[in-house]
């Protein structure tokens, strides 16, 4: 019953957090006033901005990080995929390579790994360089895959966010504080500040 009490203070806790974590912050530029009920006119709030920079990013990556004005993003998104896409086309090579070396061998015709009649690697080193270069290729183009997702995922999320204020002084700082009056039995207790 204590856990109960215990996951329900944090649970609250955690919760009410979450409610004063931040305001909106679209300007008003005008404000009009029919009778009783007042009209919020205009604002900085752009709602097709994360699509822009999403189809940005669909169409060349890094664009939406530029788009976004996060210009050194752009160069973490081109090394990542060039690199990606660099170790699937080298792996690709290699394993077309090690694949018609092996052809070569099972028709009893002599492959670049043959030399002056002794064979360097043997038809079973063939097979499983064929298997762990087509391994290796499929990891490099699921990477790049994931990181082409995630990079648009990361434009569309930075530019809502932009839109918002996410000052620190918005935070929840989570603060344990050791009790010195129990030396032999300490206790841990929780301190919640919130910050605005």
């Amino acid at each position: 019953m204590f856990i109960k009490k215990i996951i329900f203070v944090l649970f609250l806790s955690f919760f009410t957090a979450s409610i004063f974590g931040q305001k909106d912050s679209v300007n008003v530029k005008d404000l009009k006033i029919k009778g009783d009920i007042k009209i919020e006119k205009g604002g900085v709030y752009d709602a097709l901005a994360p699509s822009k920079a999403a189809f940005y990013s669909a169409i060349f990556p890094g664009m939406g990080q530029i788009y976004n004005k996060k210009y050194w993003k752009a160069p973490i998104v081109w090394g990542a995929m060039g690199t990606s896409i660099y170790y699937y086309l080298d792996n690709n090579k290699e394993y077309h390579r090690y694949r018609t070396a092996y052809k070569l061998r099972k028709n009893n015709l002599v492959d670049e790994f043959t030399v002056d009649g002794v064979e360097i690697l043997s038809l079973e080193t063939l097979e499983r360089a064929q298997e762990q270069l087509s391994e290796n290729r499929d990891m490099s183009l699921l990477t790049t895959v994931i990181l082409y997702v995630l990079q648009i995922v990361e434009a569309s999320v930075n530019a809502h966010l932009l839109q918002f204020n996410t000052d620190d002084d918005l935070s929840f700082k989570p603060t344990f504080i050791n009790d010195p009056t129990y030396f032999e039995a300490p206790k841990v207790g929780l301190t919640i500040k919130y910050n605005f």
